[in-house]
């Protein structure tokens, strides 16, 4: 084996299924598991992943955006070239609309407010990223919180990414001292050992169908 592959990491696929939400000629959305990656990883061992699990059922469905590993939830897979051109100007132009749910450590003030803090990538601790006032791009999370729980001091909150910054959602809310639990990257280990998974969902979705401009809204609520 090589040094470069030495280097990066086999992430486990879950067996568990993907959901279909929503299915025509040319568009399907789907509710992705966690701990399984969009597209292929680097590593050879990384070849099974959502877009090759639903390439076997749908061979023309193609990626416009992803989620994370470690998240689940909702994902939009064009499944004809206009479709994905259509969709791909959404997302360019920031008329979709992602909602998140995540359960975090302890009881925040606000019920609702907003994280504007500019994240860089940490070039010392990669493939981690860092709050840099001098070098961070401008980053806005907006959240809501949905409830509180006292059994184990957590809060299920409702999280809108304005900008689409890696590991935004994650490292905004371990900066104003809320991780989400599970994290394994920016979670002090008590929060991060605390789940066997990282409780962040993409929830709903909001967009225009590529083809009628229709305007159509996906929900699949998170199951912690």
């Amino acid at each position: 084996m090589s040094a470069e592959l030495e280097q990066l990491a086999v992430l486990a696929a879950s067996p568990e299924a993907y959901e279909i939400l929503y299915q025509d000629d040319v568009l399907l959305v789907v509710n992705k598991p966690c701990q399984l990656l969009t597209v292929p990883g680097r590593h050879p061992d990384n070849r099974d992943c959502l877009i090759s699990r639903v390439q076997r059922e749908f061979p023309g469905a193609q990626v416009v955006h992803r989620l994370d590993y470690d998240t689940s939830g909702i994902i939009l897979l064009p499944l004809t070239k206009r479709a994905l051109s259509e969709l791909s100007k959404q997302f360019q132009a920031r008329t979709i609309r992602k909602f998140y749910q995540a359960r975090v450590g302890g009881q925040l003030a606000n019920g609702q407010g907003e994280i504007n803090l500019p994240i860089a990538a940490d070039r010392q601790r990669r493939p981690l990223y860092k709050i840099c006032q001098h070098s961070g791009k401008p980053s806005l999370t907006r959240y809501r919180v949905l409830s509180y729980r006292a059994a184990d001091n957590s809060s299920l909150l409702e999280l809108e990414p304005v900008t689409g910054r890696s590991h935004q959602l994650r490292l905004h809310l371990a900066a104003i001292g809320h991780p989400i639990i599970g994290d394994p990257f920016y979670a002090p280990p008590a929060l991060a050992e605390a789940a066997p998974r990282l409780l962040l969902h993409a929830a709903q979705l909001s967009c225009q169908h590529p083809l009628t401009a229709k305007a159509l809204t996906f929900n699949a609520p998170a199951l912690f």
